[in-house]
C-alpha cells in the first residue's frame, strides 16, 4: 500500500514515496526535479521505484504540468489525483470567499500545520508562513478555521522587480543588517524585513482576534533565511505539504471506509 506524494511548486517538483498513506508512515524514497525536466522522471529518479498503490499531489503550476506528471506516471498505471481545496477537510475549515480558489499548496500546508500543532498539545491559534518563490502567511483559529492570509513576493521576485524597475540597481549579494549602509545590504534587508513584518502583523491580528497567543510555524525552501530576523518565537518545519497530503489521504480513506460500512 505504498503512497506517492507530489508537491509541484513554481519552479520545482518534489516527491516522496511512503510505505503507507497515513501520517507517520516510513519514508522509502524522495527527490526533487526542476519543472523544465519533469520528462526525466520516468527514466530517471522513478525508474527503479516500487509501483505506488496510491498517489496524491498538489500543484500551483497549472494543468499543463499536471498532464506532464501524469504522463510520467504511466509506467505504474496509477491515476494522478490532485487536491482541490474544499470547504472542509481533515479537521480544517476553509474560510476563503471561494474555497476552491485557494491555492492547493496553501490548503495542504495548513492541514499539515494544524495536525502538527495538535500533535504537540492543546489546540491554539496558528500562524503559518511559507517562504519560497512567493510568500504566504496564513491565520487559523484554535478550532482549525482558516480566517485568511497574506500573499507577497519572495526575496527573488522583490529583487528582480527592483532591478528591472529602478535605474542603477542590480540583484545584490548583501547581508541583513539592523542599519544597512550600502545598497546591497539595504535591498537584502528590506526584502527580509518586509516578510518578517507581514508575519508580525498577521500574528498581532490573530492574537487580538482570538485572545490567545498563536503558535508560529514556518516552512518553505527559504524559511531558514528568515530565522534571524523574526520577532516572534517560531518553529521551522520541513515537508509540511507532504505531511498535509498524508493527513488528507488518511482522512479520505477513513471516510470511504465509514461510507462502505454504513
Amino acid at each position: 500500500m505504498t503512497f506517492l506524494a507530489i508537491d509541484v511548486g513554481n519552479s520545482r517538483l518534489k516527491w516522496a514515496l511512503y510505505a503507507a498513506a497515513r501520517p507517520g508512515a516510513a519514508l522509502l524514497a524522495h527527490g526533487v526535479e526542476f519543472l523544465d525536466h519533469i520528462e526525466r522522471l520516468a527514466d530517471g529518479q522513478w525508474a527503479d521505484l516500487p509501483a505506488p498503490t496510491h498517489m496524491l499531489g498538489c500543484v500551483v503550476a497549472g494543468d499543463a504540468v499536471k498532464r506532464r506528471v501524469a504522463e510520467q506516471m504511466d509506467l505504474w498505471d496509477v491515476p494522478a489525483r490532485w487536491v482541490v481545496p474544499s470547504a472542509e477537510e481533515a479537521g480544517v475549515v476553509n474560510g476563503y470567499d471561494h474555497p476552491s480558489r485557494l491555492g492547493a499548496d496553501r490548503w495542504v500546508a495548513m492541514i499539515g500545520a494544524r495536525h502538527h500543532l495538535l500533535a504537540q498539545g492543546p489546540a491554539r491559534p496558528l500562524v503559518l508562513a511559507m517562504v519560497g518563490t512567493a510568500v504566504t502567511v496564513e491565520a487559523l483559529d484554535a478550532e482549525g478555521r482558516f480566517l485568511g492570509g497574506l500573499i507577497l513576493p519572495g526575496h527573488g521576485i522583490m529583487l528582480r522587480a527592483l532591478e528591472t524597475g529602478t535605474a542603477g540597481l542590480h540583484v545584490p549579494t548583501g547581508e541583513v543588517r539592523p542599519f544597512p549602509t550600502n545598497t546591497s545590504d539595504a535591498l537584502t534587508s528590506g526584502g527580509t524585513y518586509a516578510i518578517a513584518g507581514a508575519v508580525e502583523r498577521l500574528y498581532q491580528h490573530l492574537q487580538q482576534h482570538c485572545g490567545q497567543e498563536p503558535l508560529c510555524l514556518m516552512t518553505g525552501g527559504a524559511g531558514w533565511k528568515m530565522a534571524p530576523s523574526m520577532t516572534r518565537p517560531f518553529e521551522l518545519v520541513d515537508h509540511l505539504i507532504f505531511d498535509g497530503l498524508l493527513e488528507i489521504a488518511a482522512y479520505r480513506a477513513a471516510s470511504a471506509a465509514r461510507q462502505a460500512a454504513a
